[in-house]
C-alpha cells in the first residue's frame, strides 16, 4: 500500500495537472450522471485532482484520496478526507447514494479489495449504485502494466464477477467506453469527447464502465 509520500510521488510522475482534462471530465461526468441512483450524494474514491468530483452534479459531494494534497484542487463545497480507500468507517451505514471510482481497483491487492468491497456495500443506500471506470485487461493486455502500480488484473467479465460475489447486481457493463489513458497528445476537445461517448463505435476504447446496484 502506498504511503502519503509515495502517493504524492506517483501523482507527480504519472498525472501532472492538465487544464485540458477539465472539459473531458465534464463530458464524462454528464455521461455518468445518467446512471446515478439519485443526485442526493456521491462519494469518489481516489479523487486525484478532482476532475470528476468538481463537475458531477450531486447535492452532497464527498471525496477521498490517500494524497492529502488533493484538497487544494477541490472547491469548498466538496467534503474531502485524506485516507485509505479501504477504510470507510467514518461513513454511516447506508448513507451514500452513489460511489464512483476511476482507475482505482487495479491498484489494489486482493486483500485490499476484500476490505473495500464490503465497506462499499455497507455505506450504499438501498438501491444505491457503484459506478466504475477502469482499464479492461481483455482489451489492453499489451499496455496494462505500463503503469507500474497496476497490481490486479481485471476484465469486464472478472470485475462483474467480483461485484456479484459481494452482493452487488451489475446493471450495466460496457467493455470499452474510453481510451486507455488521457496522457495522449491527441486534442482534448469536449465536443469530440461528447460525440465519442455517444457513438456506438469507439476506436481505441480500452477502459470499461460498470454500474452495479445494492439491494
Amino acid at each position: 500500500m502506498k504511503t502519503h509520500a509515495q502517493a504524492t510521488e506517483y501523482f507527480e510522475a504519472r498525472f501532472t495537472p492538465d487544464p485540458g482534462r477539465a472539459g473531458v471530465w465534464r463530458e464524462i461526468a454528464r455521461y455518468v450522471e445518467r446512471d446515478l441512483a439519485d443526485p442526493s450524494s456521491l462519494l469518489e474514491l481516489g479523487c486525484g485532482y478532482g476532475d470528476f468530483i468538481r463537475q458531477v452534479r450531486a447535492h452532497k459531494r464527498l471525496a477521498l484520496d490517500l494524497n492529502g494534497d488533493a484538497r487544494q484542487w477541490l472547491p469548498e463545497e466538496v467534503s474531502f478526507r485524506q485516507g485509505d480507500c479501504t477504510d470507510l468507517s467514518y461513513l454511516p451505514d447506508r448513507s451514500v447514494a452513489n460511489v464512483f471510482a476511476s482507475n482505482l481497483l487495479e491498484h489494489l491487492t486482493h486483500e485490499q479489495l476484500d476490505r473495500l468491497m464490503p465497506e462499499i456495500k455497507r455505506i450504499l443506500a438501498p438501491s444505491g449504485r457503484l459506478l466504475l471506470i477502469q482499464p479492461n485487461y481483455r482489451l489492453c493486455a499489451a499496455t496494462y502494466f505500463d503503469d507500474y502500480t497496476h497490481v490486479t488484473v481485471f476484465s469486464d467479465v472478472g470485475l462483474s464477477g467480483l461485484l456479484a460475489a459481494h452482493g452487488l447486481r451489475v446493471r450495466k457493463c460496457i467493455p470499452g467506453l474510453l481510451p486507455f489513458s488521457m496522457k495522449s497528445t491527441l486534442p482534448k476537445y469536449p465536443w469530440l469527447v461528447r460525440l465519442y461517448l455517444r457513438s456506438p463505435i469507439r476506436p481505441l476504447a480500452r477502459q470499461m464502465y460498470l454500474v452495479a446496484e445494492s439491494e
